[in-house]
């Protein structure tokens, strides 16, 4: 080790794995450790919020500064990108210069890649970062426009293949509806949802695909599971059976991609880094953990990645500290969706299936965990996640792994024994 006496563990990335994993650290550990937090942004951003930029909400509202966090918890912070990790001398090259560690943990997260679909860059507005968001503003802006002068409008959104988490795009063609409707303008706006799974957000498996198809047929929204996109026209999605999809403005996630590839180290095609399910340890390399998105786990959420920090600070703070290490990642994924006039709520217990086509599939063995519900309640556990999740980062603390999410998962508890099934 870089210091027989205080291990010193390099945690690259400032999102939802990376802060998590360096806050549970020092939690857990204190002086036992030597914590740095190593990235190019020295801001984290609250992602799942961005939905609201295209309704009015300033972008500046989910952008957190950190610099003074990390001085309050004496993690010293470089600001700088990863660029390479050489596991034989133990160093990571970031902003050019090399990084020593003895433990290294890679929350590097997820990028996308629109090029994969032809014309999608050009002709739709994808949604990831809130510049991208603010685009989105102007396109609904000019779409209620049109629909207060009597023009009609077809707004499409697209879920392509190789899209890991369809849930925002599910949050804000509900938003998109509840708002157009508040605004007295629905009745000229035709709004479709074309996803490749053959389920709705096929990853939380089949209860809540019915949610999304009650939720589609009340609000007059046109729904088409297994529309695979082979290309984008100006004005026309091309779908690989032949067929074709009008519109006036496309909302699309892209494919996802790994944000930064590590050369060397265990991934696989799209950059993903290959792990143990449970330990969050690369292949290969015990002393190098990946969590959150840049990882391989085939779903990407913010809750999710929260899980998986907090399995591998715990391993690693077991090994540390020469305990027997039991710490594993439980893949239970939890989130509350927001529509404006209600929310929806779901809780997944997940398992992998090894089969590339549908990679995770609903625990069998854990049905009492299977929760989905809907109403105007679950948009309070949604503002409550929002102020809550912020609030314990900005004071250099874990959100999953505090007292703040224990009383919070039992209020989320006794609201899902209410208003779920």
């Amino acid at each position: 080790m870089s210091d027989a006496k205080i291990p010193n563990v390099v945690v690259v990335g400032t999102g939802f794995g990376g802060l998590e994993t360096a806050f549970y650290l020092r939690k857990r550990l204190g002086k036992r450790v030597q914590v740095t937090v190593v990235s190019a942004s020295e801001e984290f951003l609250f992602k799942p919020n961005t939905i609201y930029i295209p309704f009015g909400k300033p972008p500046e509202a989910f952008v957190y500064e950190l610099r003074g966090v990390f001085a309050k918890r004496h993690i010293p912070f470089v600001h700088a990108a990863a660029e390479h990790v050489d596991p034989k001398r133990k160093t990571l090259t970031a902003g050019g210069k090399e990084i020593p560690y003895d433990y290294l943990v890679l929350a590097t997260g997820a990028a996308m890649r629109p090029d994969e679909i032809p014309g999608l860059s050009a002709n739709a507005n994808t949604i990831w970062s809130p510049e991208e968001m603010l685009r989105l503003r102007a396109s609904f802006d000019d779409l209620l426009k049109r629909a207060k002068a009597g023009k009609p409008s077809r707004v499409r959104f697209l879920v392509p293949p190789n899209n890991k988490c369809s849930g925002p795009l599910y949050e804000m063609v509900m938003m998109l509806d509840s708002w157009l409707t508040k605004k007295g303008a629905r009745a000229q706006v035709d709004i479709g949802y074309l996803t490749y799974e053959k389920g709705y957000i096929q990853a939380f498996g089949p209860r809540l695909n019915d949610f999304v198809m009650e939720e589609f047929a009340r609000r007059r929204i046109a729904g088409q599971k297994g529309a695979i996109v082979e290309r984008v026209d100006p004005g026309m999605i091309r779908l690989k059976d032949g067929t074709s999809e009008p519109f006036d403005v496309l909302v699309s996630f892209p494919p996802y991609v790994a944000a930064t590839r590590f050369e060397g180290l265990a991934s696989d095609a799209r950059g993903f880094l290959l792990t143990d399910p449970k330990t969050r340890q690369l292949q290969g390399q015990p002393d190098i953990y990946a969590v959150g998105d840049g990882g391989d786990f085939p779903v990407k959420q913010a809750f999710l990645a929260l899980l998986q920090a907090d399995a591998a600070a715990e391993h690693l703070s077991e090994r540390i500290l020469g305990e027997e290490t039991t710490a594993a990642f439980d893949p239970v994924s939890m989130c509350i969706m927001e529509q404006f006039d209600k929310a929806t709520f779901a809780q997944v217990p997940l398992r992998l299936t090894g089969n590339p086509e549908m990679p995770v599939a609903v625990r069998e063995d854990a049905p009492g965990m299977y929760r989905v519900g809907s109403g105007a309640v679950w948009r309070i556990g949604k503002k409550m996640l929002g102020a809550a999740i912020p609030a314990r980062f900005m004071n250099g603390q874990p959100f999953h792994a505090g007292p703040t999410w224990a009383v919070m998962e039992a209020g989320v508890n006794v609201m899902a024994a209410v208003f779920s099934e």
